[in-house]
This record gives C-alpha cells, structure tokens and sequence, in this order.
C-alpha cells in the first residue's frame, strides 16, 4: 500500500498511465499483479548488455529468508537463452514445473518473443556498383 501511489520508480505523464521501472516488474505499468516491491514473487524480463554482447535475463525473487533482509541479494538473476525453443523451454521450467507466477506465463512468452525480435537488425540492401567507362 506505501508504494501504490508514491515511490521514487514512478514516472507519470499526462493522458497516459502511470509507469514504473522498479526492478522485477514485468511490463513497466504501475499495478499490484506485476509490482517487483509488493509481490511475495517476482518475475522480470530484461535486457542487459556487456560491450557488444546482449543478454535475457530473468528476475526472481531469492527463496531464502536470509536474502529478503538484504536488498542487495534479494533478487536471484538468471540467464535465458536467446535460442527460442530452448529459451521458453527455461522459462516453462522455472515457472510451470516450480509453480511460479503461472498467472504471467502468456506476458512472459510475449515480453521474449518481443525481446529476441528486437535482437534482430535490418539488412542494408546495398545497389550493385556498376563501373564507368
């Protein structure tokens, strides 16, 4: 309830609704069912890169309670491949067979298949030289 309407992570605009960049949330929309700092679980897709190399990576919550008491080490960080059988094949692991946020499985699904295809950079179609004579 502390966070719902006032927290450093909000970002409001006029006419639009209200966004959030806390960590672990999955769309970015200020609501109780994607919230990184209400929910007991947490489930986040994101981006990150190192040099050239981009990265999948999901967010959860640690399930130790020693974590939960240090915010530095609350969160568990894991690696998704960016192969798309192999990639969702993880992440029906993690949350279908360990029962975590099976509420968010299509959001999930959707957010990588976005992801992967925003990996992908267009082909500059280059005309042939031609030489004069």
């Amino acid at each position: 309830e502390c966070v719902k309407s006032n927290s450093c992570f909000l970002r409001k605009s006029p006419q639009m609704p209200v966004l959030t960049t806390e960590p672990g949330n999955l769309s970015g929309i200020n609501a109780c069912k994607y919230s990184g700092l209400s929910n007991k679980k947490v489930l986040g897709l994101a981006v990150t890169k190192k040099g050239k190399k981009e990265t999948i990576i999901l967010t959860t919550r640690s399930s130790q309670q020693s974590r939960a008491r240090r915010p530095g080490n609350m969160f568990v960080k894991l690696g998704i491949k960016k192969n798309a059988k192999k990639g969702l094949a993880q992440l029906a692991k993690v949350m279908d067979a360990g029962f975590y946020r099976r509420d968010l499985i299509d959001e999930v699904t959707k957010k990588y298949q976005k992801i992967r295809t925003s990996f992908k950079q267009k082909k500059i179609a280059r005309k042939p030289r031609t030489h004069r004579k």
